[in-house]
């Protein structure tokens, strides 16, 4: 627990095998198990349609690892800074942002008003129009249903220009919907007074801050695409469940709940704060045995079916009356 509490708050692995004695693979394999059980706590506790999250904003960072490029593509809710999805890729392409999306949909409700922030990406719209859309049958009878998009769905653009890296202005546009509603789930999100994405450049600084491998200019760096997707659950998870957030954990009259406040407590997942103790050792249901379909040639009819006789049919026609069997 201490080992994981450390790599969780961005102790390098270096630094742990020195002060511990301990052999590197050892705290790399502790890591590894951790990040992925933290996996399943995630599908289970947040990927399961109950959030309404108003806003929601996404992002993708890029990570300088051992010899390759990685992509760490993130999205979280604006009104409990939830930490909902995140995917990591070799590629920064439209497979990147559609994983990355159909992961976020599976934490929403259905049908439920939703406003999501990014960057000028061109792949984000698509592939949130291709996530956010449901089947609706038109017509009645056979035929397919057609594919239609959440009618309150709105998708906010912000693209920032810069000139020898300092930026020099920012356009913010409607890539799909109106700016009328979009101001409202502004309000109602109390995510500002204008399209940003603030919210989700913060959320990658405190990435960048507890994770040590995705520290720049480091010498710890990962090399494996499987070492930064578990450090990366590890990271998200103590971070809605272990610590309590600075903004959500101010006084009520400063717009907080007036007491330690987790993103999960105040989305309505958890009643208390996790202990790290508590996150590694939450038991997951095992997900339900798949029915087996029978395989083979269905059984003959029985015997006494072919011995019967047959039964004689009368059919009636004009002038005579004929006898068959059938």
């Amino acid at each position: 627990m201490t080992v994981i509490s450390l790599i969780s708050w961005g102790c390098p692995t270096q630094a742990i095998v020195h002060t511990y004695d301990l052999d590197e693979r050892t705290v790399a394999d502790w890591q590894q198990r951790a990040g992925l059980h933290c996996e399943k706590v995630h599908q289970d506790q947040i990927e399961q349609g109950k959030l309404d999250p108003k806003q929601a904003q996404a992002d993708e960072m890029r990570i300088k690892a051992r010899g390759v490029i990685l992509w760490m593509a993130m999205a979280m809710v604006v009104p409990t800074r939830l930490w909902v999805a995140g995917v990591v890729s070799k590629t920064r392409d439209s497979n990147l942002i559609d994983r990355l999306m159909l992961q976020m949909r599976r934490c929403c409700k259905d049908l439920c008003c939703i406003l999501i922030c990014t960057d000028g990406f061109a792949a984000y719209p698509k592939s949130i129009l291709r996530a956010f859309r449901e089947k609706v049958k038109k017509t009645p009878g056979r035929g397919r249903c057609c594919l239609e998009v959440w009618p309150d769905l709105q998708i906010g653009t912000i693209i920032k220009r810069t000139v020898k890296r300092r930026l020099k202005d920012v356009i913010r546009q409607m890539t799909y919907g109106t700016i009328e509603q979009a101001q409202k789930l502004l309000e109602l999100s109390k995510g500002g007074s204008m399209l940003n994405t603030s919210y989700i450049e913060r959320l990658n600084a405190t990435f960048r801050e507890r994770l040590a491998s995705l520290t720049r200019k480091c010498r710890h760096a990962v090399s494996k695409e499987a070492t930064l997707h578990a450090g990366m659950y590890l990271i998200g998870s103590t971070y809605n469940f272990c610590i309590p957030h600075q903004q959500l954990s101010k006084a009520l009259d400063l717009g907080g709940c007036g007491f330690p406040c987790t993103p999960a407590m105040a989305s309505g997942l958890t009643d208390h704060v996790w202990s790290i103790k508590e996150l590694l050792t939450f038991k997951v249901a095992p997900p339900p045995i798949p029915v087996l379909k029978k395989k083979g040639r269905p059984r003959m009819k029985s015997l006494q079916s072919t011995i019967l006789p047959k039964k004689p049919v009368v059919q009636m026609r004009k002038g005579a009356l004929c006898v068959s069997t059938t």
